[in-house]
């Protein structure tokens, strides 16, 4: 097993900010203040420093299989030349259509928000931020498990929080007021716990989501797994006194060291092929009008389960590697538990319906690598947050408008003009075998002449 990564501690813009273990923080507040400039060399360095590859920061071999695969422009490019005719002139990056459906809503761009729980990171005006920028850029926002038994509904009664804002139907609000008409959309996760509390009912009962239920941009997410700590459920960190306002719905361990802090932990939930299928035909059937979407983590028979799920109806199957994950887990997990994202979307091969990829995802290269992998859209999670908190106006918009030119760029350079053009004749990896029909992709990318 690799050594676990040095932590990166930033600096945020009023004093310490988060910190993020083996993660480009400082790369991701430097787009969230300087948006597509970020994307490019220091332009006081123009004519005087000579670029080339293996710049300080780039990705070591042997960290994963996205890492390691290159993106691979051809010469003769007949999309290009396709291009050219229909525009009667020579395309540029600015002719990429990025739009995509994402799980059934529409997106500006191959990405969403991913999962926000009730950790205190995003329970905190982080989230609520977070929701507003979301909202602003069209971007589908999907909100995590445990909000409501930990922050309240936001509806009736205060919340345990004692902030509104910071409840399930408070980061709703945030979003729908910045969304444009025609675009984004909002999935709601739901746990055991959640079951328990019929978040989902609640929400599809709710006026303030019939703006959604209309419009076709309201998602139900069955939570199967997550990629910080696959077969566990979620983990928070609370006082005594908020775990002895929760004990009745959560287990409560006292296993942190006696500082007056123990861990709440969540019901992982029971699976097996039967049981997904028969909760995802639950789902079609209580709540029609929503669409549906199942999270897994990185098992090792993730290609199997997200198989099953495309099967019994799901709109969309989030796959989260290991590398994923915003919220509190035991290090080992961290470090030795779980498949690498690139190595699920190898399992899972050719989807059979929209794939969707979370996990270390920050910038372009990573993403597009995912995309033609099979991803129909990644998802922004740590990222999203550290450029919410270097600027909680404006951080995520730039965070995105960066990633979106550098996809254009990226597409263009490969003589495509549709995101989901991207395939696997786009990669190359020395010695790593892609999943593919074709004959000569089945061989290791790296031995092909």
């Amino acid at each position: 097993m690799s050594p676990r990564p040095a932590t990166e501690t930033t600096q945020g813009p009023h004093g310490p900010g988060l910190v993020a273990a083996g993660f480009p923080a400082d790369a991701v507040r430097d787009r969230a203040r300087r948006g597509t400039a970020a994307l490019f060399p220091p332009g006081e360095s123009y004519g005087r420093t000579l670029f080339g590859a293996a710049r300080p920061g780039a990705a070591a071999p042997g960290t994963d299989l996205l890492d390691e695969l290159r993106l691979v422009p051809p010469v003769f490019m007949p999309r290009r030349l396709e291009k050219l005719i229909d525009l009667a002139r020579e395309p540029l990056h600015h002719d990429v259509h990025l739009a995509t459906a994402v799980g059934a809503l529409r997106s500006p761009l191959p990405a969403y928000l991913s999962a926000f729980g009730s950790t205190q990171v995003a329970s905190a005006d982080l989230g609520t931020a977070a929701s507003r920028q979301a909202g602003r850029l069209g971007l589908p926002m999907v909100i995590g498990e445990n909000v409501i038994p930990v922050n309240g509904y936001g509806r009736l009664g205060t919340p345990p929080s004692g902030d509104p804002g910071r409840s399930l139907l408070g980061r709703v609000r945030a979003y729908l007021d910045e969304l444009p008409d025609g675009t984004g959309g909002i999935a709601v996760q739901q746990s055991t716990e959640d079951a328990d509390a019929e978040v989902w009912n609640l929400v599809y009962s709710d006026p303030s989501a019939r703006p959604l239920l209309d419009t076709g941009r309201l998602a139900f997410e069955l939570k199967v797994g997550q990629g910080a700590k696959p077969g566990l459920g979620g983990m928070t960190v609370l006082d005594r006194a908020a775990a002895a306002r929760v004990a009745e719905q959560y287990a409560v361990d006292d296993v942190l060291g006696g500082d007056g802090r123990v861990l709440r932990c969540s019901s992982p939930g029971t699976f097996t092929e039967e049981i997904l299928r028969q909760q995802i035909r639950l789902m079609r059937n209580n709540f029609p009008r929503a669409r549906v979407w199942v999270k897994l983590h990185p098992g090792r028979d993730i290609g199997e389960a997200a198989a099953v799920a495309w099967a019994a109806g799901a709109d969309a199957v989030t796959v989260d590697g290991a590398e994923g994950g915003t919220g509190w887990a035991p290090l080992g997990f961290l470090d030795g538990v779980g498949l690498p994202l690139g190595e699920c979307l190898r399992r899972v091969g050719p989807p059979a319906g929209a794939l969707l990829a979370s996990g270390r995802m920050w910038e372009g290269t990573r993403a597009a690598k995912a995309l033609a992998l099979g991803a129909t859209a990644v998802g922004l999670g740590r990222a999203a947050l550290l450029a919410v908190e270097e600027d909680p106006e404006q951080g995520l918009v730039r965070l995105v408008e960066a990633l979106a030119l550098e996809l254009r760029l990226l597409v263009s350079a490969l003589g495509k003009y549709r995101a989901d053009a991207l395939a696997h004749e786009d990669l190359w990896a020395p010695g790593a075998a892609l999943p593919s029909p074709a004959a000569a992709l089945a061989a290791p990318l790296g031995d092909r002449p």
